[in-house]
C-alpha cells in the first residue's frame, strides 16, 4: 500500500506516526519548516531532507549511512513497527523521497506509504489542521540496509554498455534533452547516455494525486515495456526520481524501488 488516501488518513490519525517532509527546490522563496510550524496535519513530525541526508558530500540528499540513519529515525519517535505515513506541501513531491529512505534502510514496504495529494488536498478537503507542537518520544530503530537498491555513477556509466537495467530521467523533457539551464550552479544541462525519460508530472493530476493504475501504465508502456523490472530512476537530485518508483511500484509491485542517488547534480557537475 504505497499509497493512502485523504480520508484513510482521517480515520487513523492515532493508529500511524506522520511526517510532513516538505521540500522546496533552491530557486523558489519558501522555507518548508517555517510551513510546517505555521500548519500541518495533527501529530506531524517535520522531516528535514536537507539536513537528514549526507552532510560530508556536496551532492544534495544523497543517503545517510545507517547509524546517521538510525538516530534520525529514533529522534522523531518512530520505531520499526510503526506505521509511517508520509506527506508534503512540495509541488516536488518531495514525501516520496522519504518513502524511498525509508524503504532503504529497511523498514517494511507495508507499513511506510504516501499521503495521495498531500497537504494540498488534504486542506482542499477542509481537514483539520494545526500549529501545535508535537509531542515526541525517543525511539531506538534498527536500520537494514538494502543496498541493492541504489546506484552510484561508476554502476551508471558501467551500464551505458553493458544494458543490464534501463535508467528514467524523472526531469522534464527540455531539462533533459540539454535545451535549458539546470536549475543548480555548476551542473552542466544534458543527460546520461541511453537514459530515458518520463516527466514525473505527466503522472501526477493537478491535485497532486498520482494518476490511476491504467494510465501510468501508458505512460510507461509509451517509452519502455512495462514488465521489464530492471529500472532505475534518476532526476535532478534524488527526489523525483522517487516519485516515479513510486508510480511504478503501483504498476509493478513486485518492483522494489531503485534510484540513482547522485542523479544528475551529479552525472552533470562541472
Amino acid at each position: 500500500m504505497s499509497l493512502v488516501t485523504i480520508d484513510w488518513l482521517e480515520n487513523n490519525l492515532n493508529k500511524v506516526k506522520i511526517i510532513d517532509c516538505s521540500w522546496h527546490m533552491p530557486n523558489v522563496n519558501r522555507n518548508a519548516n517555517q510551513e510546517y510550524i505555521q500548519e500541518h496535519i495533527p501529530g506531524a513530525i517535520f522531516f528535514d531532507l536537507d539536513k537528514y541526508s549526507d552532510l560530508k558530500t556536496d551532492l544534495p540528499h544523497m543517503l545517510p549511512n545507517s547509524n546517521k540513519w538510525e538516530k534520525i529515525i529514533s529522534s522523531l519517535g518512530i520505531s520499526n513497527n510503526d506505521k509511517v505515513i508520509i506527506y508534503d506541501n512540495s509541488d516536488v513531491l518531495s514525501s516520496c523521497r522519504c518513502w524511498y529512505n525509508f524503504i532503504y534502510f529497511g523498514h517494511n514496504p507495508n507499513l511506510v506509504s504516501v499521503l495521495d495529494g498531500g497537504f494540498k488536498k488534504w486542506k482542499l478537503e477542509k481537514k483539520i489542521t494545526t500549529n501545535n507542537k508535537t509531542t515526541i518520544s525517543k525511539s531506538k530503530y534498527k536500520s537494514q540496509e538494502n543496498k541493492e537498491l541504489v546506484k552510484d555513477k561508476n554502476q551508471i556509466n558501467t551500464n551505458i554498455n553493458k544494458k543490464e537495467f534501463v535508467v528514467i530521467d524523472a526531469r522534464g523533457k527540455e531539462r533533459f534533452e540539454g535545451k535549458v539551464p539546470e536549475p543548480r550552479k555548476n551542473v552542466r544541462s544534458g543527460s546520461i547516455p541511453n537514459s530515458l525519460c518520463l516527466p514525473y508530472r505527466e503522472i501526477i493530476n493537478e491535485n497532486n494525486t498520482f494518476k490511476n493504475i491504467a494510465e501510468i501504465s501508458k505512460k510507461f508502456d509509451e517509452i519502455i515495456e512495462t514488465n521489464n523490472e530492471n529500472k532505475v530512476f534518476s532526476c535532478g537530485s534524488g527526489i523525483t526520481a522517487c516519485v516515479l518508483a513510486l508510480a511504478y511500484s503501483l504498476v509493478n509491485n513486485k518492483y522494489s524501488p531503485t534510484i540513482y542517488d547522485g542523479s544528475w547534480a551529479e552525472y552533470g557537475k562541472i
